[in-house]
């Protein structure tokens, strides 16, 4: 294996990131406090919203935002089969349905000509309550068309974006177009904070609900009490909650992952564009799709298609560089495939997909020397063939 190993991923985290949990270990406030606070009131700044409310991953945002817009037991939710599982198993919470629908061949998000086939002909269509499109790679849905679509039809809009911060559609920020968003702060993505996520809502009912429910379906969170006029141990349970507040040591690492959000961002979209121009003339090599000049892709992954994927993979890793796939389609693992009887063949476009594509390297420690070995690997590798 020659050189160094190239992970497929790594997170940016600085002194600052460093001073800041150090901070917060010394000042004894660990759990959900000034930080939280404050890393919150950054993020709702940087998109322009009512409200951004941090919890602790991605996946308890979307369990949150199904609760706010009160899934029930039998309601169906449309989403897209080409996503990681945490999608569909947040609705799953609810003794509710996802309904898978399958992708576009060039971007890997949901097809529109098939989610309004669903929303025209699925059998229980008047059960269809929520759509949550996936911003795949960081390159957002065409939410125009699933905007109009679901508006018709009264139904809500929950933006699954632990792919795409920060990123734009038709010059619009992502967290600012469906009813709900949901970011995630996992360590590959392009903001990282350990574990984390921020739910983003213009709605003040949903934003109310969320703040409760996140912590137990208690009215006020130990930070508040702790600086209320009320005696500092008087609380209210006014629901059956959940444990998905974020803490202080997370939201400190969040503090300066924000505020180095758009040089990470710019980072990546270097990388991306040397992969471009280098590869763009390599036999066999498909490379990701941009669909409009007014969408920014946040490049949380640069995903390319290549026949014998497996064989591209391995090949890579004996070159010293690491590679991953995104994703294997829902209705392939056991689980979804027994419980709702699906046929490898129902979403032929995610499947064919699924067989061809390998993530590339894409982080903002990846060095140029480093891209550079990628992409000479690269047409080794497919020089060969």
């Amino acid at each position: 294996m020659p050189g160094n190993f190239i992970p497929f991923a790594l997170p940016d985290i600085g002194q600052e990131e460093i001073d800041e949990v150090v901070d917060s270990l010394k000042n004894g406030w660990l759990t959900t406090g000034p930080k939280t606070k404050k890393f919150e009131e950054d993020f709702k700044a940087f998109l322009g919203c009512r409200h951004a409310l941090a919890v602790n991953s991605g996946t308890s945002g979307l369990h949150l935002a199904l609760e706010a817009i009160g899934l029930r037991p039998g309601d169906k939710v449309i989403v897209p089969v080409n996503t990681f599982t945490a999608t569909a198993e947040v609705v799953r919470y609810f003794d509710a349905d996802p309904v898978f629908c399958d992708i576009d061949a060039e971007a890997f998000t949901i097809d529109i000509l098939k989610l309004q086939e669903i929303l025209e002909h699925h059998p229980e269509r008047e059960n269809i309550k929520a759509i949550i499109p996936v911003h795949l790679a960081g390159q957002v849905c065409e939410m125009g068309p699933i905007l109009k679509l679901a508006r018709e039809r009264g139904i809500f809009i929950i933006e699954d974006a632990a792919h795409a911060f920060p990123a734009k559609w038709n010059g619009n920020d992502v967290g600012i177009l469906g009813d709900i968003t949901v970011f995630s702060f996992y360590p590959t993505k392009t903001l990282a904070t350990a574990e984390g996520g921020m739910v983003v809502t213009n709605v003040d009912r949903f934003a109310e609900r969320i703040k409760l429910m996140r912590q137990h379906g208690i009215d006020r969170d130990g930070w508040d009490r702790h600086f209320s006029s009320k005696p500092s141990w008087h609380y209210s349970v006014r629901a059956a909650g959940y444990k998905y507040n974020m803490n202080d040591l997370s939201a400190s690492i969040g503090i300066h992952q924000l505020a180095k959000a758009e040089r990470f961002l710019a980072r990546r979209q270097e990388i991306a564009e040397i992969y471009r121009q280098e590869l763009s003339n390599v036999e066999g090599l498909t490379l990701p799709s941009i669909r409009s000049k007014d969408d920014v892709h946040a490049y949380h992954l640069f995903i390319v298609k290549v026949e014998e994927r497996d064989d591209f993979i391995d090949r890579m890793k004996e070159y010293g560089i690491g590679t991953s796939v995104h994703f294997i389609p829902l209705h392939l693992h056991p689980y979804w495939k027994d419980l709702y009887k699906h046929q490898d063949e129902d979403f032929p476009v995610a499947l064919a997909t699924f067989k061809q594509v390998v993530s590339l390297p894409i982080y903002t420690r990846l060095t140029n020397p480093e891209v550079s070995r990628i992409v000479t690997a690269i047409k080794k590798i497919m020089h060969e063939r």
